[in-house]
């Protein structure tokens, strides 16, 4: 079981013809992704990769009839992107557009909130369940960071799940899905809101988070397992440590003001709520291993 994408989830692609879209498409297909159909405005009848193109997600929905939709779209067109395909009735879809303006973001995630639909993003390097399929763009062949296996791990950082991953699959586990929430400010999709599908997944025995400084997404997660609706071990590596107060580093929302948000803070939450925070990457897989007595 997975809990976004399996290979039976119907992807479709807007922004299919550009050189991101069209590349990752031929990879996810390569992966075992049913890709159904793509969309570029003005390029109805191509195909990519044997995908056929429509102009609108409507057309493409009508012909296809796809449940998720992955955008490789400029941030600037990326809510009427989003609208467009929710319009079409998805309600599974991925943005990896960065720096979308924060006014379009909390659109979408009002939108998404209001009929119910999972949108994960911007800034995001997708979804995969490792070995199925994906919507994003994961370098999936490379096994020692994405094996299958039943380590659930939700992330802000693209790059650091990486190297957060392959501790965890050196450690002797694998992935049973990689959600990516994105590193904008402002994500769709929280990650207190993510772990219900895992704390509902039979084939997830235990869920990696990698945070960062800034916000209060990782603070979010302790009420929640503090409250008793997480009820499996949860490790968390939170980057950041070493961040001066008021400097961004990196993501939009890794900035770290008033004193809220640090590190500490955020560590100091979770360890009162009963997880398990690494100080270093090479430190998950270790802990995985204490919580899970393997």
């Amino acid at each position: 079981m997975s809990v976004f994408i399996d290979k039976d989830t119907r992807v479709l692609v807007q922004g299919i013809t550009g050189k991101e879209g069209s590349f990752w498409t031929k990879h996810m297909i390569e992966l075992g992704t049913c890709v159904v159909a793509g969309v570029t405005p003005g390029k109805e009848g191509q195909t990519v990769e044997g995908v056929p193109v429509f102009h609108t997600v409507r057309r493409a929905a009508a012909k296809t009839n796809p449940d998720a939709s992955l955008l490789f779209v400029p941030p600037q067109f990326a809510k009427d992107a989003v609208f467009e395909a929710i319009d079409a009735g998805i309600r599974k879809i991925v943005v990896t557009a960065e720096g979308i303006p924060l006014h379009d973001t909390l659109k979408i995630r009002s939108a998404a909130l209001e009929c119910g639909a999972m949108i994960f993003g911007g800034n995001t390097t997708g979804v995969i369940t490792p070995g199925v399929a994906m919507m994003g763009f994961f370098p999936y062949w490379i096994d020692r960071v994405y094996r299958k296996g039943r380590i659930g791990v939700m992330t802000r950082s693209g790059s650091l799940t990486n190297e957060v991953t392959a501790m965890v699959v050196k450690a002797g586990f694998g992935v049973s899905t990689l959600v990516g929430v994105g590193g904008d400010a402002v994500p769709a999709t929280r990650f207190a809101e993510v772990l219900p599908l895992f704390q509902n997944d039979a084939d997830t025995d235990a869920v990696v988070m990698i945070g960062e400084i800034g916000g209060t997404m990782e603070e979010e997660v302790a009420r929640v397992i503090a409250d008793g609706k997480f009820t499996k071990p949860l490790v968390a590596f939170i980057a950041g440590w070493t961040a001066p107060p008021g400097k961004k580093m990196g993501h939009a929302g890794a900035i770290v003001t008033g004193g809220k948000g640090t590190a500490a803070s955020k560590a100091d939450a979770l360890t009162g709520a009963g997880a398990l925070v690494a100080k270093r990457p090479s430190q998950v897989g270790e802990l995985l291993r204490s919580v899970l007595n393997k």
